[in-house]
């Protein structure tokens, strides 16, 4: 036994242990039950509004704390600013640590009182209330499960949801309680297929809601998204809590803004992403429509935060020359290259099956290296595959390949010296060998056409040529670099051709469709609308497919879903399959994943894995099983991996004369048909692994009673948890059911990671054609090939976060800033310190005792102040005292500044609404002396605070502008930098430090820059004045002058002429694109309806219903006794 066996047996398995720190509470919970049940319907929704009452007074101290400083803040200097501000995000803190421990306290009342309206729902046709003004206003509004009786409000337990109409039958069992008290402390709940997650998440995002911060609910698609904020909706709304779906508004409107303000809002991560990034381009905060970040629980967590968490969100727009690529350029050269390779490598393997099979030892090691030579040419050939599917033939290609990796590959640039490129399957890479670049060149001129130079020693060389000038000598440098530039991105573009040509397949990493190149996800199967491969490679895919190729595009913002769901004060999240992952979830996330046990125990049969040599016999016997099944009167699910597959057994049942349905990339639009039947007696259905997530296929009681769903695996996914959601769509809450994998040494996994010491032994074992394998020892090699290759996507993974760590510092920074200056929060500081730290670069520059004329002449440039010492006082000063003196020239060169603006603005203001009686916004002019910028204000805030308002709008816009034309320079360049440091690779070093380095140090340039442009625009701001044309003055006229405008120059009697401003228009996000859409798939919506009905029956699509409409002068729905037209119908 061992030791790990042994602590189990003494303290219990991880699981043991949560639920035994649980249990207490569920117990708690329990107790209140017959307490609640005696409970009118008014006394338990006065429960919650108690607990809502307690929330709020617990934090009432640091609320009111909070609002005192913040109306007084923006009367004080700015030095004195700062400590006010540390205050407010101290009592910020210790708000959100209220709200855990009161929370925690309140949980089994609110879990008990959930738990008790989920009841009465399910065993009340109606529940009546006493209306309150939220009953009213959801009647009003046409929400079909309650209607208002005089002081009464009547609750319906039947509602339409997800385009259905569904009557509520559900109560939460116990192991959902632990369910939910696991995702309110913040971890992951680990509940099986039709345990009822969606059901569990009512109770946490029930209790986080009532502290009115707001509650995101995150679902993989739309559908869901709507689906379940209509399905769980009325009981939230019973209790006072408002709920809606950004994915029901468009981007960007005041639905979606009013969609977040709610107290609970349900959403795809896409659109909470993309909504982040939007609000981080917004011009107005009127334009922003998230507010901070407080709770998440994340419907199928791995699929979100690891599978997606793969594709940064990026929202782009178009760049100058985004057409001028090179793709369509260099694809045949790409072209020629991979035919060679494919005849090399034919001709590679005839001679290794010739020599291998000689009785000489040294001509079958020859052999054995042609071999190995046509593995790394083309490792996917058929016909190779076929081949080492023999006895002994894997054995000797992973002895010949050790050979050659040992002593760090120092042999390996013999083996692989005939070929034209050389591939490594396991990490996705192709590099060209000198003869394939011969090959790739051509006739060219330039045999050096598709080379990087060694940049380094040219401009090594050119720096040490004493003959040539300095101007000579920058001259050549530039050349240089530009051949550089032009040579790398010649070579990337090769690169990703090659890649397209060698390691993508049609239908099976993608499809055409429309004319267009369609990545299919591989753990679905699913077409993923919107998603483009990063770094050209989707452009080189194109020129690949001869379809359209489409233009380079610039990021103008971007975030991995790992950082953005790294933002929230407290994340949870529910799946079936993430335990496989447990590691992953701790390392990036902090999230601890807790297994729930069933409701009932699983009576699924999982039986061994049945293996074959090649796929050919591997098929022929799922064949034979499938037809041994439906004869048994069993409904059959086929998991698959690609779209070749699934068609492969689609004919083959078609010769059978076997009935069956095909779901894959290419079908999505019969979804609905498919899902609906899947249940039924001697129904066959081919589907990717992970096909139906989010539903269940549900048996009729003969269905049942013949032994229920069979799951039959084609093929073992890469990854644990993908083969576990397959299993998992059988054996439903008890539900009889059994699974079994059909694998081949032909297939990928098996071909990539399966052991050396495995194929021996099969090999010793002797198997003949056609002859199953089936044994534990096979099981647990598989599973131990499929965390090698876990742990290598994690690390994948985890560098792309690594990469995004590195710009999310960053991103965090600007984000802040240009949130202050979007709000007006804050600004005042950063301005603070944005005069000082250019002050200070610019005196550590300019710190030589003969630097006087330079300093004086920057500080001009930058602050238009002049230098308060004089050039025989510099030398003698010190260099704080340089920088202390310069500093408050600036500080009152800047007050003197915004004093003049509100000078002039303030006389012409206050006549506006003194004699005129202005309202509304108007715009002023503002210049720095190159730009106008006409500043939109309200007119009673700029008279009410003597124009200090227009000054504060005018630093917001000079910050909001300089912020974003540096940072989108800034991306600009990290794209570059990191396609760049690739190339590091070649020199031994690592990219991802070379990375960090020069990104820290272009960040720090660019935030030289955003200062002194900030500055120079601020310090330059005046109150643009139209010339006016001079006219002739008699004489006389000018002696009639008054005696109070004798002395005043003609500029400063001049107003400013200030118009009345348009009305705010949202931002317009048209322009750019982002490059992953949360569309839902065709006959999405049909599926998850017809996954939903009974199972054996034809379910047809139900039309929309409209509410009653309800006429001007008719009564209005609320109770009110008004007409509608004088009530809720008011500016309809």
């Amino acid at each position: 036994m061992s030791v790990l066996s042994i602590l189990n047996k003494l303290f219990g398995n991880k699981s043991q242990r949560d639920l035994r720190e649980i249990q207490p509470i569920v117990d708690q919970i329990n107790a209140l039950g017959p307490d609640m049940k005696k409970l009118s319907n008014d006394e338990l929704r006065q429960i919650v509004t108690d607990v809502k009452k307690q929330l709020a007074d617990a934090v009432s101290d640091d609320s009111q704390a909070i609002a005192d400083i913040k109306s007084r803040i923006e009367d004080l200097p700015f030095e004195e600013r700062q400590l006010l501000w540390d205050e407010i995000d101290k009592r910020e803190k210790n708000i959100l640590d209220t709200y855990e421990r009161e929370l925690d306290k309140a949980l089994p009342n609110v879990f008990a009182a959930m738990r008790e309206t989920a009841s009465r729902f399910a065993s009340n046709a109606t529940i009546e209330v006493t209306a309150t003004q939220m009953d009213r206003d959801l009647a009003a509004s046409g929400k079909d499960f309650v209607s208002i009786e005089g002081d009464k409000a009547i609750y319906n337990n039947h509602w339409l949801a997800g385009g259905n109409e569904i009557v509520w039958d559900m109560v939460h069992y116990d192991v959902q309680l632990i369910g939910g008290i696991v995702l309110h402390q913040g971890k992951i709940a680990e509940m099986a297929t039709g345990e009822g997650k969606t059901l569990v998440a009512t109770l946490p995002v029930f209790l986080r809601s009532l502290t009115g911060r707001g509650v995101h609910v995150v679902t993989v698609n739309d559908y869901l998204s709507k689906r379940d904020s209509e399905w769980m909706g009325p009981l939230y709304m019973f209790h006072g809590q408002s709920v809606d779906c950004i994915d029901k508004h468009q981007p960007n409107s005041s639905e979606r803004r009013a969609a977040y303000m709610c107290d609970i809002t349900f959403g795809t991560n896409n659109e909470f992403g993309f909504d982040y990034l939007r609000d981080n381009m917004a011009m107005a905060p009127s334009d922003m429509v998230q507010r901070k970040h407080y709770y998440a629980i994340v419907d199928e967590v791995d699929s979100v935060l690891i599978d997606d968490a793969r594709t940064p969100l990026i929202i782009s727009g178009p760049v100058p020359k985004g057409d001028d690529q090179m793709f369509n350029d260099f694809k045949h050269n790409v072209e020629r290259v991979y035919d060679a390779q494919r005849r090399l490598a034919g001709k590679l393997l005839m001679e290794a099956k010739e020599k291998i099979a000689s009785d000489d030892k040294d001509v079958r090691k020859e052999g054995a290296l042609a071999l190995f030579r046509a593995y790394k040419g083309l490792p996917k050939n058929s016909s190779l595959i076929k081949y080492l599917s023999q006895e002994g033939i894997k054995p000797l290609l992973l002895e010949t390949e050790a050979y050659y990796l040992q002593d760090n590959s120092r042999e390996m640039p013999k083996a692989t010296e005939p070929l034209y490129f050389v591939i490594d399957e396991k990490n996705r890479s192709v590099e060209l060998t000198d003869k394939g670049i011969d090959e790739l060149t051509g006739h060219s001129a330039d045999p050096q056409f598709f080379v990087l130079p060694d940049i380094a020693s040219q401009l090594s060389e050119v720096e040490g040529d004493e003959s040539l000038t300095p101007e000579q000598r920058q001259e050549k440098k530039d050349a240089l670099l530009d051949n550089y530039s032009i040579k790398a991105e010649r070579v990337h573009t090769v690169t990703q051709l090659l890649k397209a040509y060698t390691l993508f397949e049609k239908d099976v990493e993608y499809v055409i469709d429309d004319n267009k190149i369609k990545i299919v996800d591989e753990q679905t199967g699913r077409i993923m609308e919107g998603r483009r491969y990063s770094d050209g490679l989707h452009q080189a895919i194109e020129a690949k497919e001869g379809v359209k190729v489409e233009a380079a595009t610039q990021t103008f913002a971007t975030i991995t879903l790992q950082n953005y769901f790294r933002m929230y004060h407290k994340l949870a999240g529910m799946t079936g399959t993430a335990e496989t992952e447990a590691g992953e979830f701790w390392d990036i996330y902090k999230l601890d994943v807790v297994t729930i046990p069933t409701n009932k125990p699983v009576a699924r049969i999982d039986m061994d894995d049945r293996l074959f040599k090649t796929k050919k016999e591997k098929y022929a016997a799922v064949i034979e099983h499938i037809v041994e099944l439906v004869g048994q009167g069993r409904p059959v699910l086929v998991g698959t991996t690609s779209v070749e597959i699934s068609e492969l057994l689609s004919k083959m049942l078609t010769l059978r004369h076997i009935p069956h349905n095909v779901l894959n990339a290419k079908l999505h639009q019969k979804e609905a048909d498919i899902v609906a039947q899947a249940g039924k007696k001697s129904t066959v259905t081919i589907a990717t692994n992970m096909a139906g997530r989010g539903t269940d296929i549900k048996l009729s009681a003969e269905v049942k009673a013949a032994g229920g769903l069979a799951i039959i695996g084609t093929e073992r996914h890469e990854s644990r948890r993908v083969d576990r959601q397959l299993r998992g769509r059988s054996g439903r809450q008890g539900d009889p059911g059994s699974s079994v994998f059909y694998l081949s040494f032909e297939d990928q996994l098996m071909r990539l990671f399966a052991s050396d010491k495995v194929a021996k032994m099969l090999d010793r074992m002797g198997i003949k054609e056609g002859e199953m394998i089936e044994s534990k020892m096979l099981n647990h090699s598989i599973e131990t090939a499929q965390k090698r290759v876990e742990e290598n996507n994690f690390g994948i993974r985890k560098r792309l976060l690594e990469y995004d760590d590195v710009m999310n510092k960053q991103r965090q920074y600007i984000y802040s800033r240009r949130q202050h200056a979007l709000v007006g929060e804050r600004i005042g500081i950063d301005i603070n310190n944005m005069l000082y730290d250019t002050v200070e670069n610019i005196v550590n520059v300019y710190d030589s005792p003969t630097d006087y004329p330079e300093l004086k002449m920057e500080i001009l440039k930058v602050f238009s102040v002049e230098v308060p010492f004089s050039d025989e006082e510099f030398p003698k000063m010190s260099r704080q005292d340089v920088l202390n003196a310069i500093t408050k020239a600036v500080y009152d060169g800047f007050e003197r500044k915004s004093e003049r603006i509100v000078e002039i603005t303030y006389p012409v203001i206050k006549d506006a609404v003194e004699n005129h009686d202005a309202k509304g916004r108007i715009l002023v002019p503002i210049t720095d002396g190159k730009r106008i910028f006409n500043i939109p204000a309200d007119v009673q805030d700029a008279y009410n605070t003597h124009c200090k308002s227009i000054v504060k709008e005018w630093h917001k816009a000079i910050m909001l502008v300089t912020i974003d034309e540096v940072w989108k320079e800034h991306l600009r360049e990290l794209d570059q930098l990191r396609q760049s440091v690739q190339n590091a690779s070649y020199e031994q070093k690592d990219p991802l430090v070379i990375y960090k380095v020069e990104s820290f140090h272009l960040f720090e340039n660019a935030m030289n820059t955003l200062n002194v442009k900030a500055v120079s625009a601020l310090m330059r701001g005046q109150i643009y004045i139209p010339e006016q044309p001079r006219q002739p003055v008699a004489p006389r006229a000018a002696e009639a002058q008054l005696e109070s405008e004798k002395g005043v120059s003609e500029p400063q009697r001049r107003m400013p002429e200030m118009r009345k401003a348009m009305p705010e228009r949202p931002n317009d996000y048209s322009r750019y694109r982002t490059s992953r859409e949360s569309a839902g798939l065709p006959g999405e919506a049909e599926q998850r309806a017809a996954a939903s009905a009974p199972q054996g029956q034809q379910t047809h699509s139900q039309p929309i219903v409209n509410g009653p409409k309800v006429g001007r002068n008719d009564p209005c729905p609320c109770g009110s006794g008004k007409k509608f037209k004088n009530c809720h119908g008011k500016g309809l």
